[in-house]
């Protein structure tokens, strides 16, 4: 299809992770096809000393005229015939569905978790995945304080989305973006979006053009937020167990991210000698550190929407040691390209890294090589951008 001017949205998190990381691909990719213009709001707005006072941010989560005047400017400065959505909350708000309604101006909207359905995004409540908001009801939700740990502010946050849900502005979404099959079946299965407008597409990844030489210096990396949902205590008690089992011999972790359970990650350091805590890396010291693992471990206890860490795994061609979760089902091949244990499963991973132990060199290095393979078949770019054309057409035609 001919070029489009898009406008890309998304309101950036306190903590950097994954999805950023992706949406700043996303744009590079779109630009080298389409005229694609920013429109970023930062939580960091909501913080500090001149942060809104909070009775303000509490009407303005519902209703931000303010954002919806920056998101009026952008289309107004682009002539965007589209505008391409990520997370909005909390500062965007629901009003940019609401400006592009009145406008009739078609929104994609990418689901990199599980908003607009979950109030802390992760359908998961006091370390259990909690499935019951893609249902509509968001009790579970509200009284474990799943949005920064309020229960007062969790139940605003339910209540917008409520609201939003019965508003009708979310027909301003020509199409959605699951990036896994399983993640679209479960939303389509739920009754929460219709079939037709809920599409398929997994995240593309630009490789190394050679894969770099590989170095294994026997120690295990996670490298991701340290947030609950990231399985953490699971994580801190497998090499608990480990060490108990086998005392000297104990593989290294090394945990590399940043997050609320810093302090926890930080105070079994100071009991468990494997356990290295490298907080957040980038650059050479991250490439690093990925190249000389032995393998990487994914121990999400929610039902990840795809595992972009995997991706980065395989593109040094190291195995992943992963849960049974959502997306991570599709991408991490049992025995192929890693291993799976069921989420949550200490003994489960105490396994799967003794196993690993037990696997000789050649054949961690075999299993590396297969993830990577996987990686270039599975996520080229110039696959993505064609899908995604696709998807726009529908959306500019709906």
């Amino acid at each position: 299809m001919s070029s489009s001017v898009l406008l890309h949205v998304f309101n950036r998190y306190l903590y950097r992770g994954g999805e950023e990381l992706i949406v700043d691909k996303i744009h590079d990719d779109l630009s080298t096809r389409h005229a694609v213009t920013w429109c970023r709001f930062e939580s960091a707005e909501w913080t500090g000393e001149n942060a809104p006072p909070k009775w303000r941010q509490a009407a303005r989560l519902f209703y931000n005229r303010e954002a919806r005047t920056r998101f009026e400017s952008a289309l107004d400065s682009s002539g965007a015939q589209a505008a391409v959505f990520h997370n909005i909350h909390p500062v965007g708000s629901a009003a940019l569905y609401h400006a592009a309604l009145k406008r009739k101006l078609p929104v994609i909207q990418f689901l990199h978790n599980w908003r607009p359905f979950s109030v802390g995004g992760a359908l998961h409540v006091g370390g259990k995945l909690t499935p019951d908001a893609l249902y509509g009801s968001h009790w579970k939700e509200i009284r474990g304080g799943t949005w920064q740990d309020s229960v007062v502010k969790s139940a605003l946050f339910a209540l917008m989305l409520l609201l939003l849900r019965q508003s009708g502005w979310l027909q301003s979404v020509k199409a959605w973006i699951a990036v896994s099959d399983f993640m679209r079946e479960k939303i389509v299965s739920s009754g929460a979006l219709p079939a037709s407008r809920v599409h398929t597409l997994r995240h593309a990844w630009n490789a190394l053009p050679q894969a770099p030489a590989v170095e294994d210096a026997g120690y295990y990396l996670f490298l991701g937020r340290l947030v609950e949902t990231k399985g953490i205590h699971t994580l801190l008690d497998t090499w608990d167990a480990l060490r108990a089992q086998l005392g000297d011999r104990t593989p290294l972790l090394h945990i590399a991210g940043e997050g609320p359970l810093d302090h926890a990650v930080q105070q079994r350091v100071r009991t468990n000698p494997y356990i290295g805590f490298l907080g957040h890396i980038g650059g050479e010291t991250k490439r690093e550190a990925i190249r000389r693992c032995r393998a990487m471990i994914v121990p999400s206890t929610w039902w990840e929407p795809l595992g972009l860490v995997v991706y980065e795994a395989y593109d040094y061609s190291k195995p992943v040691l992963a849960a049974k979760s959502g997306g991570l089902i599709e991408i991490v091949q049992h025995g192929v390209t890693g291993l799976q244990h069921e989420p949550g499963d200490v003994p489960g991973l105490v396994r799967d890294v003794l196993e690993m132990e037990a696997t000789p060199a050649t054949a961690r290095l075999v299993m590396g090589r297969a993830g990577r393979q996987w990686l270039l078949r599975e996520a080229s770019t110039q696959a993505w951008l064609q899908r995604f054309e696709e998807i726009l057409g529908s959306a500019l035609n709906a």
